[in-house]
């Protein structure tokens, strides 16, 4: 935790992203020792004038526990690169986001996702495609990746929640600046046990034009693949999917009419060299996913370590308080706390309250993955 303050102050600092974070790393060894840096130091890894000054103002000005506790207080997560819960195939895109903030529950299952994006100013056809596409993903168990936005990612991300899917939207502001305002019940929907919301974005944060190019690299980061369903030639949506090819994704694209404005963005990618989509079972085969929906509660609620086995053994339906886990299975509170934590990102546990949880999914259906690989 002590840690993850330093983390969060340097998120902070204006002109010091990726490249300059793990140079810090490298040279110092812990952002919490580069906190402490001199500007000689600073001058010796390669940092300018302008980065230096920043820094320094920004060190002079802040209070780290407070801004750590304002975050908790928000309800925000924080995962860092050295965090277990930080998405591994995000992880491995140049310039991946030292410091993630997270509403709600990012989950094992949320590796297996595809990205939906595509025009503000969607017509008929592309919101029945979205429907149909986003459906057929999710009867699958894929998660759905979009950016909030007014459209194809709205709908998206709706179709996800109604078909009782799992969806991630990623913000180019702050997670308490939701953008646009009208989609905030969404993020509620979201929230409510079917995803998460998140963004790289102190809060705060408004929405702003040029965040939202760099937040796009994190929704192809995020997927094994990125479908385009409308987009006009300028459109965003083919900033995705640009990042997703630089990232070895996979890139889907919905043919239109070709007389159709919002169709020339995927026509052209298709022109390119994208896979033209006809149904989800082209992206199914294309990303080698196969899975079979079972009854089969054990398979996720599989324990993995020792900690997690021995909770498991005194959880149950019935919340029950972290201190009286303590207490039953001998373990410290803190390495409860934090095994908990993972389980819950797991989706094994609930924390309802009061550092009570309960353990879920004990009757209800989950899906096996019977295999899931990325294509080679």
């Amino acid at each position: 935790m002590s840690e993850l303050k330093y983390w969060l102050g340097f998120n902070l600092v204006k002109g010091i992203g990726p490249a300059k974070v793990q140079a810090l790393i490298g040279y110092f060894g812990s952002l919490d020792n580069a906190w402490r840096a001199t500007e000689f130091e600073l001058q010796k890894i390669g940092f300018d004038k302008r980065a230096i000054k920043s820094f320094a103002a920004t060190r002079a000005e802040l209070d780290l526990d407070a801004c750590l506790a304002q975050v908790e207080a928000a309800g925000a997560n924080l995962l860092t690169w050295d965090s277990p819960a930080y998405p591994p195939y995000l992880r491995e895109i140049p310039n991946a986001p030292p410091l993630l903030y997270v509403h709600g529950a990012l989950r094992e299952a949320d590796c297996w996702a595809v990205a939906v994006v595509g025009t503000r100013r969607l017509t008929s056809y592309g919101r029945q495609v979205t429907r149909d596409l986003v459906t057929g993903l999710v009867r699958n168990n894929v998660t759905i990746v979009s950016g909030l936005a007014r459209g194809i990612d709205s709908i998206a991300h709706q179709t996800a929640l109604d078909a009782g899917g799992r969806t991630i939207a990623v913000l180019g502001s702050g997670l308490d600046c939701i953008y646009p305002a009208e989609n905030r019940r969404l993020v509620n929907q979201i929230l409510d046990g079917q995803g998460a919301v998140l963004s790289e974005y102190g809060l705060g944060v408004p929405p702003d034009a040029k965040n939202f190019p760099p937040r796009n690299r994190i929704i192809s980061g995020l997927s094994l693949g990125v479908i385009v369903v409308e987009a006009g030639e300028r459109s965003g949506a083919l900033i995705t999917s640009k990042f997703a090819l630089e990232q070895d994704r996979e890139v889907f694209a919905v043919p239109g009419n070709i007389n159709s404005p919002v169709s020339r963005g995927p026509n052209r990618l298709i022109q390119q060299g994208a896979k033209l989509l006809l149904s989800a079972d082209d992206v199914l085969e294309e990303l080698n996913l196969t899975m079979v929906a079972e009854k089969t509660a054990v398979q996720l609620a599989l324990p993995e370590s020792a900690e997690e086995a021995a909770l498991m053994a005194h959880l149950t339906a019935q919340p029950i308080h972290v201190d009286e886990l303590s207490r039953a299975t001998g373990m410290a509170s803190s390495l409860v706390s934090s095994t908990l934590t993972l389980m819950e990102l797991k989706g094994i546990v609930q924390q309802v309250g009061g550092m009570n949880y309960a353990r879920i999914r004990e009757d209800g259906p989950v899906y096996e993955v019977k295999s899931v690989s990325r294509k080679p």
